[in-house]
């Protein structure tokens, strides 16, 4: 049995803050005698001569103990594509905006690795979603996603039907509909107007976006159920975009559906720091800026 301990480093690359992190990551963790890989595409500007070069595929991340990604929300979601068949978690350092995925910031990159060395993490698990596209009925496409599958209007106005669980539920004229986990309501479908969904909460979100009608807000369904989204027949062609980096052209009368994915994303979160493992309330009023003065606490005797 293979017990040696293999980090797989993931980097925006196109910014120097998260190239020089990077390198810094994998040079502390091959001298605490950690074997380290970095993908074919980003060795040479990472450029760490200790580490393993893997091509960028499905066994990039293939029995590795973890996955640490250095950027933003966008960067982990490449970094998802390679983590989640093998089933290993994800760590990300925010070198972003908000960087809601994330665990932790930039500044905390000495702890950060401390307690990967020292293994102080837990892993939680996202719930993902399948996502097929039917035209006449057949399947042409199949994929995945985090975060959420958005169906858009290409050029002009969508005309859609939406379906829950084989049941009709309603028609709009939308810029699109978007299909989404908890771990996506804080991104694409909270711009949209959906609520936000603690992470521990299972269900699934639709959030019609710009729509023109009475009945168009955001519906909470269960894990169980299926979403779907049919582009009314005749009218104008729209595009499917998964986490907003799989993109599939959906033709009039193409049918887009959702369904909860057996395969989730893991996500690893450090113990015992000061500014990390926070309650998901704290990463809210942390992320969006929240005002909270003022507050208490329950007041005690």
């Amino acid at each position: 049995m293979n017990t040696e301990r293999t980090v797989l480093v993931i980097a925006h690359t196109g910014r120097s803050a998260a190239v020089e992190s990077a390198h810094l990551v994998a040079e502390r963790l091959i001298g605490a005698g950690l074997n380290v890989r970095v993908l074919d595409i980003e060795a040479d500007k990472i450029g760490c001569a200790g580490a393993e070069v893997v091509p960028e595929g499905p066994a990039a991340a293939a029995e590795a103990e973890l996955t640490l990604v250095l950027g933003g929300d966008g960067t982990l979601l490449r970094a998802a594509e390679l983590a989640r068949p093998a089933g290993v978690p994800l760590l990300g350092v925010n070198l972003g905006h908000v960087g809601f995925l994330a665990e932790a910031e930039v500044e905390d990159l000495a702890s950060v690795v401390d307690r990967v060395l020292e293994g102080r993490y837990e892993v939680e698990e996202r719930m993902t979603v399948e996502v097929v596209v039917r035209e006449n009925g057949s399947v042409v496409a199949e994929t995945w996603a985090l975060n959420e599958a958005s169906v858009e209007k290409a050029e002009r106005m969508l005309e859609v039907v939406v379906e829950v669980d084989g049941r009709p539920l309603s028609r709009w004229g939308c810029d699109g509909v978007i299909c989404a986990t908890p771990t996506g309501s804080t991104a694409y479908a909270f711009s949209a107007g959906g609520p936000v969904v603690w992470p521990e909460v299972e269900a699934l979100l639709l959030v019609p976006n710009s729509a023109h009608a009475l009945f168009a807000r955001p519906i909470v369904v269960s894990p169980r159920s299926t979403l779907a989204v049919e582009i009314v027949p005749g009218t104008s062609a729209g595009v499917l975009w998964c986490d907003g980096r799989r993109r599939f052209d959906l033709p009039p009368a193409g049918r887009v559906e959702v369904r909860r994915s057996p395969t989730p994303v893991r996500l690893a979160r450090l113990l015992g720091a000061e500014t990390t493992g926070a309650p998901f309330t704290d990463r809210l009023v942390a992320k969006f800026g929240l005002p909270v003065q003022g507050w208490r606490g329950r007041v005690r005797p």
